[in-house]
């Protein structure tokens, strides 16, 4: 069975779709998890995010919410976007990042629609999962979250959700369906079609202009 290395951030709506279409497709026993902080991501391959262009960040929100309802999945919206993912990011990872954990915190942030930032909340979900404050503070947490990104930015990942395989990036929600058509063995991905997409020649390149 192919390993599956799956790069998330609990601050990507379409990572908790994805992950809810992979719990229905019973695939998550495949995966193993990566937390990774997708403004790292950004940083590394000058990107912005969708929520950071105005315009975008609107589409990005209402396409999620007809994504939830087209597929039946719970979402509601937070109090703010972006937050700060950290916190979560940590307490996943001293959780060992297990399928219920991953869960849990996509449940907390994207289903009940709460911050690292409502204290009440935050600290509710700690004593539930039996966490204190400083087990998500250690050295130890923070070089595996720092890791998890140098892996995720070696493995050519640029944005969440992604899923690896075979050396090959499947990224967003959109790629479920290749994603699980590739795990079939269809053989469309060896096919001239894909080579051809896969060594598309540079063309023109935009030109950027400094701001004045």
């Amino acid at each position: 069975m192919k390993q599956l290395d799956w790069y998330f951030d609990f601050i990507s709506p379409f990572a908790y779709l994805q992950h809810e279409l992979l719990m229905r497709a019973q695939m998550t026993d495949r995966l193993h998890y990566h937390p990774v902080l997708f403004a790292s991501l950004l940083n590394h391959w000058d990107n912005k995010g969708p929520a950071e262009i105005p315009p975008k960040r609107q589409w990005t929100f209402e396409h999620c919410v007809w994504l939830a309802r087209k597929h039946g999945i719970s979402l509601r919206m937070l109090p703010e976007h972006p937050f700060n993912p950290l916190p979560v990011l940590r307490l996943c990872l001293v959780l060992g990042s297990t399928a219920p954990v991953v869960r849990r915190l996509f449940s907390f942030v994207w289903q009940e629609g709460h911050l690292p930032t409502q204290t009440g909340h935050w600290q509710a979900l700690l004593d539930e999962l039996q966490v204190t404050p400083a087990m998500l503070d250690t050295p130890d947490i923070k070089q595996m979250l720092r890791l998890n990104g140098e892996k995720a930015i070696a493995a050519d990942v640029f944005g969440v959700p992604t899923t690896v395989v075979d050396g090959r990036c499947f990224w967003g929600l959109d790629s479920t369906d290749m994603l699980q058509t590739y795990l079939n063995g269809d053989d469309f991905f060896n096919s001239p079609e894909m080579v051809a997409a896969r060594k598309m020649p540079y063309g023109l390149q935009r030109k950027i202009t400094e701001k004045t």
